[in-house]
């Protein structure tokens, strides 16, 4: 048996490795999504300013350009991580992510350098999206693999809260720039600071990354001399792997980014442009709501320790696909009454924590020890940016077409309803394996 020394060294070690884990990722997602915040601002900055729906709608596509290479990114270091180890990976991915992002933020605007400086802005966005792939993956696995098995779901739900990290530090910071500073500071020059400020981050998360010891799992694998040679081949070879790649991406990962993006991403954005909010107001509100995903994420993951990984994420799937289309109706009538606005989205992060909080264990057990990093990492990405990470486009363009704000959200409902099916029929319960296997 474990004596209370080795416990409580164990868990010392688990949460330096958590931390610095984790404070890179939300560096990565406060990157990446920062550029989500300003969506709105973008539209006027890099793209022509007489047509504002199609400089939002092409804002957004570029917003989802970097999620649709995501995948890629999830397959080049998948590969790599799996060959070489996980920590080799997340030094490079923070260092790849931190310098695009510093750099948009010394990008000249649409009205300086015309289409050269909206092609420069696509450029820096498919290099974060190529990072961004090869970080999600990596730190699921990376983080699973050192967490103890009674504990797995709660302890490894703290990575979910890293994109709701990125997303409230970036929208606070925003907040703060636009109360302080006018509206032609702001558009001149306010708009670079949070991506200039990523470089303070960068350096914090580089040197806490460079003291990172790599996965107990994967350090076993290399001194058995089992390590893959073509990690990438032997998944899409291996029909029992693919189909659990396939659930993962129509189910999970797809429910989860859906449900993320419809709540944290869409939301602000329909309460200015459809509902007509004061950006500052519409920030405020948004602010506690995401915070409360928080606890909630905690507390679903502790709950699929006791209960099971499947029942929790089944039910944040029907909750989301039930409730997304009348939260948002809501939101249109009562804007004017910010607690009843903030209660209606709370419902959309209840969702999401439903199915983020056991996600980070639920993906690694999916998967064999041998090719996990890239098992997990591309199917993950390819459902996070190619379905939720283009929602908002999607959402927006169908809206636009149809002429009802309201219209658009069909297709994350359909999709939801698509996942529950999937999950409801081919979803196993996977709560307490062995990740060495």
């Amino acid at each position: 048996m474990m004596d209370t020394h080795q416990a409580l060294g164990d868990s010392r070690a688990y949460r330096k490795v958590a931390l610095a884990a984790c404070f890179g990722t939300f560096i990565e997602w406060y990157d990446f999504l920062t550029f989500a915040t300003l969506a709105v601002h973008f539209a006027a900055l890099f793209f022509p300013a007489d047509d504002p729906v199609s400089g939002l709608l092409m804002s957004l596509a570029t917003f989802g350009v970097g999620m649709v290479m995501r995948p890629f990114g999830a397959a080049l270091f998948g590969s790599l991580g799996d060959r070489y180890g996980r920590r080799k990976m997340f030094i490079a991915t923070i260092a790849i992510m931190g310098l695009a992002t510093f750099a948009v933020g010394l990008l000249p605007t649409h009205a300086q350098w015309g289409w050269t400086a909206t092609a420069m802005l696509l450029a820096l966005r498919l290099i974060q999206g190529l990072a961004m792939g090869g970080e999600i993956g990596g730190a699921n696995v990376f983080l699973a693999e050192h967490a103890p098995v009674d504990r797995r779901g709660a302890v490894t739900s703290v990575l979910q809260w890293m994109g709701g990290l990125g997303i409230l530090v970036s929208t606070f910071q925003i907040v703060l720039l636009q109360s302080w500073l006018s509206a032609s500071d702001f558009k001149d020059w306010g708009w670079r600071i949070p991506f200039l400020f990523s470089a303070l981050l960068l350096a914090i998360s580089f040197k806490a990354r460079l003291a990172l010891q790599e996965s107990p799992v994967f350090e076993r694998i290399r001194q058995q001399q089992q390590t893959a040679v073509t990690p990438l081949r032997d998944c899409l070879r291996d029909r029992q792997i693919l189909g659990r790649m396939g659930l993962l991406f129509f189910c999970i990962s797809a429910g989860g980014g859906l449900l993320f993006f419809c709540s944290q991403v869409y939301a602000p954005i329909f309460l200015k442009t459809v509902v007509k909010m004061d950006p500052v107001a519409a920030g405020w509100i948004t602010l506690p709501v995401t915070l409360s995903l928080f606890p909630l994420t905690y507390l679903c993951g502790a709950l699929s320790d006791r209960i099971g990984r499947r029942p929790v994420v089944l039910s944040g799937l029907l909750l989301g696909s039930l409730s997304i289309l009348p939260v948002y109706a809501g939101l249109q009538l009562f804007a004017g009454q910010p607690l009843l606005v903030f209660a209606l989205l709370f419902i959309l992060i209840i969702a999401v924590a439903l199915v983020t909080g056991p996600q980070t264990a639920l993906l690694s057990e999916l998967f064999a020890a041998r090719t996990r990093y890239t098992a997990v990492g591309l199917p993950h990405n390819l459902a996070a940016g190619w379905i939720g990470g283009l929602s908002p486009f999607a959402v927006a363009l169908i809206a636009e077409k149809t002429g009802s704000p309201l219209g658009g959200l069909l297709y994350p409902v359909a999709l939801l309803l698509i996942a529950l099916a999937t999950g409801y029929y081919f979803l196993p319960e996977t709560r307490g394996r062995d990740l060495n296997e």
